[in-house]
């Protein structure tokens, strides 16, 4: 069977759902030996939420937010490159890549077309509690948001270099319909039917019904939102929904002395959401951990996500995050040890939504929006729980830096680099220099996949595939 969107939508007119009382997000598999379909099978509020799963499930595959992402995002940046060492995200660190490859497209309209079930359900129809209902079908709507953002920054065209090409990626808004092979809508209708998802969401959610950070909650849709406006410069905003997020009281900057060991225990003071995973899950080989560092101080497994050696010297000698990095392979390796730290099975949480960044957004708009004090103040909230020194005075440069400290490894450093029109260095798996890549670029925006575009006549590729 081709991966293709088109037969995203063939499979998922028949989808088959598995209706789980159980509330770990590793329960819910639809696969195509269930024979269970849509239309009817959806009677109670508690079927909206195992669908819910199903999507978080969708989310935490290798080929998404389990590795593939996050990873590919770093190696293109300058905190990482490929070393080569079992094939694996060369290609992407090199931008060599071509329209052979699918990347995150199936996976993300996987979770869009799951949570389009939960989005279009007749609520009032459905047994249970119909509050809890609704912010069920909130929850949908922001993973619906956050896959549409996720296909726009890979695959939209704001990066092209061409100022005649605006493609963003196909909204999609209906579990099935009659328009199976859409076309692909402008990055500004993208853009903007994210922020509609996102307001009527937070709108619609009643955060008391939020008992864990491992399922989206009411102010993920805030973080995402300013998150969203940071990457297209709309600073008012960013603003507000930082704030919102900010004066909810829910979360707060972990402090210095358990800013490493977060990583590992999951669900923290500072978490907004974070994707669960477990010892059953063992995603070994195929986690995000295992492709950074070897599963032991020796040459063997993956590691094929290492860092720029230089990266070490951009954080103070007391800086705590400065931890987070560690030498492997008899100290010839620069490696991330300590975020995503199991190895073995890959069993840490992967945290999509982090206060700091919410923070960092918020200072960022401040400073855009000529609040220069304020914004002073909300980065020196990150370095004081940083035992890092405190700035004077701020600048764009200065929340960079302090963004690429804090976010390292998180998948987020590559967005920043082109939402600011940043040249990017090109570095092969010795850390020699293969080229400079100047913006804007054809090459910043992934290919559309050749199997899609066979699939559906109504995609256009981008430029240079």
């Amino acid at each position: 069977m081709k991966k293709t969107y088109l037969n995203i939508f063939k499979i998922l007119v028949g989808v088959q759902i598995a209706f789980l009382s159980s509330c770990s997000t590793e329960d819910l598999n639809p696969t195509l030996s269930q024979n269970l379909a849509v239309e009817g099978s959806i009677t109670s509020v508690d079927n909206l939420n195992s669908i819910l799963k199903g999507v978080h499930n969708t989310m935490t595959g290798s080929g998404y937010y389990g590795r593939d992402i996050i990873a590919t995002n770093e190696v293109r940046s300058d905190n990482c490159f490929s070393n080569g060492n079992s094939g694996r995200f060369s290609t992407q660190a090199e931008f060599a890549y071509n329209a052979q490859t699918d990347f995150i497209w199936n996976n993300a309209y996987a979770a869009i077309a799951d949570a389009n079930i939960i989005i279009n359900a007749d609520v009032e129809s459905l047994d249970g509690n119909l509050d809890y209902g609704m912010h069920v079908q909130g929850q949908a709507m922001i993973l619906r948001a956050l896959s549409h953002f996720d296909l726009l920054r890979v695959y939209g065209q704001q990066h092209d270099g061409d100022p005649s090409t605006n493609l963003g990626v196909p909204i999609v808004t209906t579990f099935k319909g009659d328009n199976l092979s859409p076309s692909r809508n402008t990055v500004d209708e993208v853009r903007n039917a994210i922020y509609s998802d996102l307001e009527t969401a937070f709108n619609m959610m009643d955060s008391d019904f939020d008992t864990s950070k491992t399922t989206v909650s009411k102010y993920t849709a805030k973080a995402l939102e300013s998150r969203v406006a940071v990457y297209f410069g709309n600073w008012d905003r960013a603003i507000d929904a930082s704030e919102a997020v900010i004066n909810s009281n829910l979360y707060s900057i972990v402090p210095a002395d358990s800013y490493v060991s977060s990583f590992a225990a999951g669900e923290q003071q500072n978490s907004i959401f974070e994707l669960a995973f477990s010892t059953a899950d063992n995603a070994g080989s195929n986690s995000l951990a295992y492709i950074y560092r070897f599963p032991g101080d020796a040459p063997e497994g993956y590691g094929d996500v290492e860092v720029v050696s230089d990266v070490i010297n951009i954080f103070g000698i007391n800086d705590v995050r400065r931890d987070i990095l560690g030498y492997q392979d008899n100290g010839t390796r620069l490696r991330n040890m300590g975020k995503y730290p199991d190895t073995a099975q890959g069993s840490d949480n992967i945290s999509l939504f982090r206060y700091e960044e919410v923070i960092l957004n918020y200072a960022e708009a401040l400073l855009e929006k000529g609040r220069d004090s304020e914004a002073l103040t909300q980065l020196n909230s990150i370095t004081a729980n940083r035992n890092a020194v405190a700035y004077t005075s701020v600048s764009k440069d200065d929340i960079l830096l302090e963004r690429r400290k804090e976010l390292m490894f998180e998948g987020l450093r590559y967005d920043d680099l082109m939402r600011t029109g940043q040249d990017i260095e090109v570095l092969g798996s010795n850390q020699n220099l293969i080229e400079t890549l100047n913006y804007p670029n054809n090459l910043f925006v992934y290919p559309i996949d050749i199997d899609e575009l066979n699939a559906n006549s109504n995609i256009e590729q981008n430029l240079g595939y």
